[in-house]
């Protein structure tokens, strides 16, 4: 007999492209996640001032999307998936319920194509994971904390992939 409340899914899958100082990069991986995903990204911006890197606060550095629509989620994971030939190092997997990759090279992923506008660059994935009942903590009132048992570890999170997308762990 299994709890409902102990299942695991996918909250959000995040796809940023970090290009520090250079617009020209930026540009470039805005055209890739909006290949990729079909949806405009944004950019994000530095908070901080770095003078020896050349960033100021307000100065783009990095563009990113976030999807939350499941059916947008399922395939763009296995794509990206099979493009780290469905295994990942274990250092992948926070405690948290997080998995964060990267891709080196955009053209590793089934259905990109080469674009001689965005060239081969790459890009990073953070896949969210999250339980039913983990809004609690997000709610305006009546907010509580999730309770030890109900977090996700990191061998939940690996059993998780390693059971919906065929994933294989690394040491």
């Amino acid at each position: 007999m299994s709890d409902v409340m102990r299942n695991i899914e996918v909250e959000k899958v995040t796809f940023n492209v970090g290009a520090g100082k250079d617009q020209a990069l930026l540009e470039k991986g805005m055209l890739l996640l909006e290949s990729l995903t079909g949806i405009t990204p944004i950019k994000t911006v530095t908070q901080k001032r770095i003078p020896s890197w050349g960033i100021r606060p307000g100065l783009p550095v990095g563009t990113k999307i976030t999807i939350r629509d499941q059916t947008k989620i399922k395939d763009l994971l296995v794509r990206c998936l099979k493009a780290k030939e469905d295994s990942l190092k274990s250092t992948c997997f926070d405690n948290n319920g997080n998995i964060a990759f990267g891709i080196h090279e955009c053209i590793d992923v089934p259905g990109l194509e080469y674009d001689p506008n965005i060239g081969i660059i790459g890009f990073q994935v953070c896949i969210t994971l999250k339980r039913p009942g983990f809004s609690i903590n997000k709610k305006v009132v009546g907010r509580k904390k999730i309770g030890k048992k109900h977090l996700i570890s990191n061998e939940d999170s690996i059993e998780f992939m390693k059971k919906e997308y065929g994933l294989e762990v690394l040491e």
